[in-house]
């Protein structure tokens, strides 16, 4: 190795180094989960934040669903009641052009599944999906949260989200 190699990998450790010193003591590294929330809009009104203390004030209910071979415990609220709570039409109003609408629930990495907003009416059907941020009495796992939706009842846990960041009310067109 020559001086200057020597000189330019000093250099870049240094930077690194630097870095990482601070981004270890930056505020948003060290924010805890329970200050994160989840985007709810619904046509036409502005997006709402509701953060893990805004859903526990919804509803609770419990079920258990089989995940991975696994069956689990969640609490929330219902997503119908996240989404009539910030504006979406539910119960008897669901009906004639309110049938358009549909629901789009975004995550952290991009992922998306959509369902149309009947489905999720306990009026349309038994099994409701919930958001929840606690499973078998634990907060969720960074890989899982800090929300999750669960929704039981179906055959594939494709529309199981996790880490929601946005739920969406939308027209179809």
């Amino acid at each position: 190795m020559t001086v200057y190699s020597l000189l330019r990998t000093g250099y870049l450790f240094c930077a690194l180094a630097a870095l990482a010193a601070s981004l270890s003591s930056c505020p948003a590294a060290e924010a805890p989960l329970a200050t994160a929330s989840i985007s709810v809009g619904v046509e036409g009104a502005a997006p709402q934040q509701l953060d893990a203390a805004a859903l526990a004030k919804l509803p609770q209910h419990q079920i258990h669903a089989e995940a991975h071979g696994k069956t689990v415990a969640c609490e929330g609220p219902t997503l119908i009641d996240v989404l009539t709570g910030a504006g979406a039409p539910g119960g008897d109003k669901l009906r004639g052009r309110n049938l358009e609408l549909y629901v789009r629930i975004s995550a952290a990495d991009g992922y998306h599944a959509v369902f149309a907003l009947a489905e999720l009416d306990p009026g349309f059907r038994d099994d409701v999906a919930i958001v929840t941020n606690r499973c078998d009495g634990a907060p969720l796992d960074a890989k899982d949260g800090p929300f999750r939706l669960v929704v039981p009842g179906e055959k594939r846990r494709a529309r199981w989200v996790r880490q929601v960041t946005a739920i969406d009310l939308l027209r179809a067109p």
